[in-house]
């Protein structure tokens, strides 16, 4: 029989060990996560003062770029604390809630994506019926599924989180609690944990992922019926930056999350991370605000009517 013993906290490894990098390391992801509040808070203030983006497709963004805030939250300050730490631990509870905290913004994202989708589906196929279709009402219905849905499943498999059990090595070989190396840690309750893990992102990526593919095969399909060239370029500009992030975020994440826990597998993962929870939160705000005439154009009178108050 295993010696299980009762774990009260972790050790997080990290990113590196050496002190140089830990430096550096601390200032670079400092200031990539003032960038990611910057942009993103800006981006939902900008959403929620402007007339020209109180449409559907920016209602949808600002709810990313409010989830972009809480996911990278959740991991980047106390990889920030360890970084400059000695201790570098996390309390069992602490633990289990990031662990909660990571899985339900994850699930949220990906479903919020797949709206977004389905909202640019309807505005390109359905043009004359997309007012009435996606009213208010209509939204906010689609977007509270995916955080009613995201913070129930979490919770579920958190408890299976829970369920593991521990023979001394509390070292986890990552900068934040994450399934994968948790499982590798753990010496009890590993196999249901592995297995679901790997069901559930499989389910929730899948289909999710459906979502958005047929949604652009029917958006593909309405644009090469189009006659103007026009009105071709319009419609494929409005999708490039949803289809970037969708790219983005899923293949890092099915690179973690699709396959089972080994050093090698948690040692890639721990590089793709620093991808999915700081870097693509950053870059969100800058590829729907960089590609988009709309936004581009309601920061430009927001810029002009505060230098006309001067």
């Amino acid at each position: 029989m295993p010696n299980f013993t009762d774990v009260t906290e972790f050790l997080l490894v990290g990113l590196t060990r050496r002190q140089e990098l830990r430096v550096l390391f601390f200032v670079v992801f400092l200031v990539v996560y003032m960038v990611t509040l910057l942009g993103n808070i800006g981006m939902i203030i900008l959403i929620s003062i402007s007339l020209q983006l109180q449409s559907p497709m920016y209602f949808f963004l600002s709810h990313l770029s409010f989830v972009d805030v809480l996911f990278s939250s959740n991991v980047t300050p106390k990889m920030l604390e360890n970084l400059l730490s000695e201790s570098k631990t996390i309390s069992y509870v602490g633990c289990l809630v990031q662990c909660y905290f990571f899985i339900a913004l994850v699930l949220v994202e990906v479903f919020i994506l797949a709206v977004m989708a389905f909202d640019r589906y309807m505005a390109i196929c359905n043009p004359l019926l997309y007012s009435s279709k996606m009213s208010r009402v209509v939204c906010i219905r689609l977007i509270s599924v995916p955080y009613v849905y995201g913070f129930s499943v979490s919770l579920i498999c958190t408890l299976w989180t829970y369920g593991l059990y521990f023979c001394g090595n509390v070292k986890i070989n990552h900068f934040y609690c994450a399934d994968p190396p948790l499982i590798k840690i753990a010496c009890g309750g590993v196999h249901i944990k592995e297995y679901t893990m790997i069901v559930i992102a499989g389910i929730n990526f899948t289909y999710s992922l459906s979502v958005v593919l047929i949604s652009y095969v029917l958006i593909v399909v309405a644009v090469l019926r189009m006659h103007s060239a026009d009105g071709r370029r319009k419609a494929f500009s409005t999708c490039g930056s949803h289809l970037t992030a969708v790219s983005m975020f899923y293949g890092t994440l099915i690179f973690m999350y699709l396959r089972r826990p080994t050093e090698e597998s948690v040692e890639q993962g721990k590089m793709v991370a620093v991808f999915y929870t700081s870097v693509i939160p950053m870059l969100n705000p800058m590829i729907y605000s960089l590609r988009n005439k709309d936004v581009k154009e309601a920061v430009c009178k927001i810029v002009a009517k505060a230098n006309l108050r001067k």
